[in-house]
């Protein structure tokens, strides 16, 4: 869930009959309907098949990965009607034909992330993955409204990158007036840029996106990989389609809990943030002698805070303000790989090396394609989270709740509130959140999950462990880097092989210790 926003950069933040979710009285006929247009797309894909051919020069995929398209209803509700394309690419198992046990289908998150690199996993012989890919094609696709699948924008890309933005965290009442502001004109440009496809940029069209993905390779089961997000997008699909699942793995698990999704998941994002962070600086005073940023705790937050007052005052370079240092600075809670490089940069800046920091944190204005896929993916991020549930239309409830958790949270609090609250005056309709639950025919699913993980909190992974029966969790204890099943830890790595491959889980949930601490 690593986006940006039009007023900051942040964190936040994945045929046959259809099985329709359980539903209230008034919102059962609507999903009945897209229950039924679920099916009909998917058994018209399922007769289509895909055309794969190899991937066009400028997306980077090279052979033998090959690329094709799925189309979906925009509305499922009208099956008929409006379509859209789906980019979807795949890499075809490595093991013989005896070996292979079908495709695995893969979400890195968001909302708004492209799994399209994820068959490069075998091309570039990523080790963790050579057993899993000995038995499945390795599948990825561009969600709807990212990337190549009919992409949405809010803002012009260059306009969106451009800085220095406002510091985040708000002086006077003038600066949330601005910070309102630009909110609120970030919501109308989503509306006047994408207002077609808003209404329909929810995690349950998006998981029957994913059915009819199923149904087009194939496959009368799907076996899924989802992170941070896509463990949401997971849950979802679980719940519409518990028939249509073989195996899943989640990892990095947001709670899928109606009250969560998604204006308290971002405020106990905030929590969790704050206390990943306290981590790194504990880590950083722990290496002074390689980083010279204090033998404290507080001396390394003293020095931060001393960082954020100059970029303030002046940006760095003319381009780093506070809301830069965020960008940049968020990702060592977000991810353990990032703990040295953030770490080297802070000390070459302190030691008087300010150009260091402006070249990591400044946007570069020439990268044109980064540029437009950065303001893509953060608009589904706000496009899906202000659909998939109703959001506080009052400031005083959100002015109350950031105030008060600013006190003791203040790392990402602020710039997480500007990020969410264009979903305060959101120009389309916004939903119910599916009550994810097991129904007939599930199959147990693996959920991996480290306690520390700042982006989605332990708690989310126990939430969905109790509503998914028959379930296993694995705990990575002391841990916290988001993404676990991408990181080196025999304990881990081994049992969803054993899953992946064999369909063994342990008999009762497993404890692991948790993978290296970075070195300097």
């Amino acid at each position: 869930m690593a986006l940006s926003s039009a007023g900051t950069l942040v964190a936040s933040l994945i045929a046959g009959a259809v099985t329709a979710p359980a539903a209230t009285a008034d919102s059962r006929p609507a999903q009945d309907r897209e229950a039924r247009g679920a099916a009909i797309a998917a058994a018209r894909t399922a007769h289509q098949g895909i055309d794969w051919q190899d991937c066009p020069a400028d997306w980077g995929l090279v052979k033998p990965i090959q690329c094709g398209w799925v189309s979906v209803p925009l509305d499922y509700a009208h099956p008929y009607g409006k379509q859209i394309k789906l980019a979807v690419d795949r890499i075809g198992n490595t093991g013989t034909q005896q070996d292979r046990q079908g495709a695995l289908v893969y979400n890195p998150g968001g909302p708004g992330g492209s799994g399209m690199r994820f068959p490069t996993r075998v091309t570039n012989k990523n080790p963790l993955w050579t057993n899993v890919s000995k038995a499945y094609d390795f599948v990825g696709f561009d969600p709807r409204g990212v990337g190549h699948s009919a992409p949405i924008s809010c803002v012009d890309p260059q306009e969106f990158v451009k800085a220095p933005k406002a510091d985040p965290v708000p002086g006077t009442e003038a600066d949330k007036r601005a910070q309102r502001k630009l909110a609120r004109e970030y919501a109308e440009g989503c509306g006047e840029r994408s207002g077609a496809m808003l209404p329909h940029m929810t995690t349950p069209n998006t998981a029957r996106d994913l059915d009819v993905i199923r149904a087009a390779l194939g496959e009368k089961k799907l076996n899924y990989l989802g992170v941070s997000y896509g463990t949401y997008l997971g849950a979802v699909y679980g719940t519409l389609f518990p028939g249509h699942l073989r195996r899943m793995v989640v990892d990095s698990v947001v709670n899928p809990d109606r009250d969560n999704i998604w204006y308290k998941a971002n405020l106990n994002q905030d929590i969790a943030f704050e206390g990943r962070w306290k981590d790194w600086e504990d880590w950083v005073a722990a290496n002074d002698a390689a980083f010279h940023l204090g033998t404290t705790r507080a001396a390394v937050q003293d020095k931060w805070l001393k960082l954020r007052a100059t970029a303030k005052k002046h940006p760095l370079g003319g381009v780093v303000g506070p809301a830069e240092l965020i960008g940049f600075f968020q990702s060592a809670p977000y991810y353990d790989s990032s703990w040295v490089p953030v770490a080297t940069v802070f000390s070459k800046y302190v030691a008087g090396d300010t150009q260091a920091l402006v070249d990591a944190a400044a946007p570069d204005l020439s990268d044109i394609a980064g540029n437009a896929s950065s303001e893509n993916g953060n608009a589904v991020y706000t496009a899906v989270e202000c659909a998939d549930a109703k959001w506080p239309t009052d400031w005083k409830t959100w002015d109350r709740d950031n105030t008060r958790l600013n006190r003791d949270y203040p790392f990402m609090t602020w710039a997480n509130a500007w990020m969410n609250l264009p979903c305060a005056t959101w120009p389309a309709k916004q939903h119910t959140p599916v009550e994810v639950t097991t129904h007939r025919g599930l199959p147990p699913v693996l959920i991996v999950q480290s306690t520390r993980d700042a982006a989605t909190p332990y708690e989310g992974a126990v939430s969905l462990h109790k509503r998914f029966k028959n379930s296993r969790l694995i705990t990575e204890q002391g841990a916290g880097s988001h993404g676990v099943t991408g990181l080196v830890n025999p304990c881990i790595n081994e049992r969803v092989d054993a899953y992946l491959l064999k369909g063994q889980l342990d008999r009762s949930d497993v404890t692991c210790a948790p993978h290296a601490t970075p070195k300097p």
